[in-house]
């Protein structure tokens, strides 16, 4: 099931994706959902049944503007050399645990919305499978994942190199304004598997990375599971979970992002997020 987030007329809302059409989840006698609901398995019925019964007024996805799922996560979590192919373009060991890093919460912007391209600096893209906790989380097994998952969306994990490289660390770099596009949809229910998926993002129409998520390093829960053990994880908390091989600077030559270029993110089951370039 795809929600959405998107400018209603009288502010953000949020609604259900069903082909072209955008259904108000507002409409239902509860309003709108938390992050939590969206882990209720009775809740996700009660929408299904609205939007198969009518009961839920609907727009055509055109006449709205779709927004980033989830505005301003409490923390964004991101996983680093999680795809094997990724590992392999740029001569890594497999690590033996997860490699973290955080991104500042102010780097989330909407889909179409332009990515802005520091003036001087190595701007790269990075499609990543994004998952949003629903619950509180802390010390979770991995087969207690998926039920503290409020959905899944894409996050465009957009680096500055030159901040990542010479400051030796990836926290600088990775939080520039604009620099995490997420969305356009986010996937709720058990009926999605996040780790057997396609990947891709492409840079003016080109294809740039194309992959699986069969080539995880480590799964969603295993990931998961791993950061409830070093920290809580809150509602609206975003686990980013890596990128595979094909990023710009690892290429040969070298391929970054320049203003006038358009990035589309696109992961199976999600959709595409479309993010401009644009000068600072």
């Amino acid at each position: 099931m795809q929600f959405v987030r998107y400018n209603g007329g009288s502010g953000p809302t949020m609604g259900i994706k069903e082909r072209s059409k955008i259904y108000s989840v507002a409409d239902l006698p509860a309003g709108e959902p938390s992050f939590e609901d969206l882990t209720n398995r009775r809740y996700l019925d009660r929408v299904r049944d609205g939007v198969r019964n009518g009961a839920l007024s609907d727009r055509d996805e055109d006449d709205v503007d779709l927004l980033a799922p989830v505005p301003r996560p409490g923390k964004i979590v991101c996983a680093g050399l999680n795809y094997r192919d990724h590992a392999e373009e740029q001569n890594e060991e497999i690590p033996e645990r997860p490699i973290l890093f955080s991104k500042a919460p102010t780097t989330v912007t909407n889909p179409n919305s332009p990515i802005v391209h520091p003036d001087g600096e190595q701007v790269d893209y990075e499609v990543e499978l994004a998952a949003v906790i629903g619950r509180f989380a802390k010390d979770i097994d991995e087969d207690e994942v998926s039920d503290y998952i409020a959905g899944y969306t894409v996050l465009n994990d957009v680096s500055g190199r030159d901040a990542q490289f010479s400051d030796g660390q990836f926290f600088r770099g990775k939080s520039y304004d604009t620099f995490s596009p997420m969305g356009p949809t986010l996937v709720a229910g058990s009926d999605y598997d996040p780790n057997a998926v396609d990947v891709e993002l492409r840079v003016d129409g080109e294809t740039k990375q194309s992959s699986n998520t069969r080539q995880f390093i480590f799964d969603v829960p295993e990931l998961v599971s791993f950061i409830s053990q070093n920290m809580t994880l809150r509602p609206g908390d975003v686990i980013s979970t890596g990128t595979p091989g094909g990023v710009g600077i690892f290429r040969d030559p070298v391929d970054l992002l320049e203003p006038g270029q358009v990035c589309e993110a696109e992961i199976e089951g999600i959709g595409t997020l479309t993010n401009p370039v644009v000068e600072s």
